[in-house]
């Protein structure tokens, strides 16, 4: 399983590791700074508190706890979590009920790509209350299918391109005039003799020159210059590519109890309002499968406060990844196994 970002273990003796453990286990678990006697009555470490207070005030030293002004308990730091998610987390098995409450989900509707995955982050939320999310694989990498124009009015047409792995894009074209039918269909006939069996990266480089002298007939050539001008635009990235991430409810993260200020539940709306921010951290965890886990300050200070796992998911030759965003303090052994789970099964509704 590749956890990401691994970091030293530095000088942890075998009782500081133990402590550590502890102190995220019983934090994750109460949401309350974890004191020595609570530590030493939950935990058999053989030692007194006292030697385990001691314990947990070097590793505060060492930059893995902090205590808060109000609490002589500890609680971790980002390096803790970093520490515990890439030396001590071993995802936990998913029960029959978990797995069936998942592909239940999946399953329960249309099978277009943006329906699954807005099934997988619900079920996501519902299962380790926190929001789900995912996103729709970009086209760079597609292979174009088939190009359809489609009339809708005398002046306008809906081009449609097919893709290999099924996805659909559609663009309205509007055009100078009525254009006959069968003008329509031989630019319909062109662009795909040109076209079809390209990504559409390749497309963009080389659209106007795969194009040039494609038609003799002066009307048509006036046309395909259209086409020609947008070329960019309609094998491109969309204006409205944050609408390519899929978020889940909020309201089953919001009762997390990060989240019981006004201030830190605004924090958490305005994160999710942020969608061109998290299509952009989404894009670039794509290619590295998963599971894939990254903690506070490891983020854009926007997320500084969260954590974010996700796991990869293809589609054909395009891939997206699915998972959930929640305060650092978290159950990551479930989180993991679940998000893992999840991706893997929405691969599987998506192949042919």
């Amino acid at each position: 399983m590749a956890l990401r970002r691994r970091i030293d273990d530095g000088p942890l003796s075998q009782r500081e590791r133990n402590v550590l453990e502890a102190v995220v286990r019983t934090y994750v678990e109460t949401a309350e700074p974890a004191g020595s006697r609570t530590l030493a009555r939950r935990y058999s470490f053989g030692v007194s508190a006292a030697t385990i207070r001691n314990t947990m005030a070097d590793l505060e030293e060492e930059g893995y706890l902090t205590h808060p002004h109000t609490s002589a308990g500890r609680v971790p730091t980002d390096m803790a979590y970093r520490f515990f998610v890439d030396r001590v987390v071993r995802p936990e098995a998913l029960t029959p009920a978990e797995k069936n409450l998942i592909e239940g989900e999946l399953s329960a509707g249309d099978s277009t790509l943006e329906q699954i995955l807005r099934r997988a982050t619900r079920a996501l939320g519902i299962l380790v209350n926190e929001l789900g999310v995912g996103s729709v694989p970009q086209l760079d990498n597609a292979y174009l299918e088939k190009i359809d124009l489609i009339r809708v009015s005398a002046s306008r047409v809906l081009m449609v391109f097919t893709v290999r792995s099924g996805m659909v894009r559609t663009v309205y074209v509007d055009l100078p005039g009525d254009v006959p039918s069968d003008v329509l269909g031989g630019l319909q006939r062109v662009l795909n003799e040109r076209l079809a069996g390209l990504t559409f990266v390749e497309i963009r480089r080389s659209f106007g020159e795969r194009l040039r002298d494609a038609v003799e007939d002066p009307a048509a050539r006036d046309i395909l210059n259209i086409f020609v001008e947008s070329g960019d635009e309609f094998f491109g990235t969309p204006p409205g590519a944050q609408d390519q991430v899929v978020l889940g409810q909020t309201s089953a993260i919001a009762a997390q109890p990060e989240f019981s200020t006004s201030e830190s539940l605004k924090d958490l709306i305005a994160l999710t309002e942020q969608k061109e921010l998290l299509a952009k951290v989404l894009g670039k965890r794509v290619s590295g499968g998963g599971p894939y886990v990254t903690i506070g300050g490891e983020h854009a200070p926007e997320l500084a406060g969260f954590t974010l796992v996700t796991s990869g998911y293809r589609l054909g030759g395009l891939r997206g990844v699915v998972g959930v965003i929640g305060p650092t303090r978290m159950p990551y052994e479930k989180v993991i196994a679940i998000v893992d789970y999840t991706s893997s099964l929405v691969t599987r509704m998506l192949e042919p």
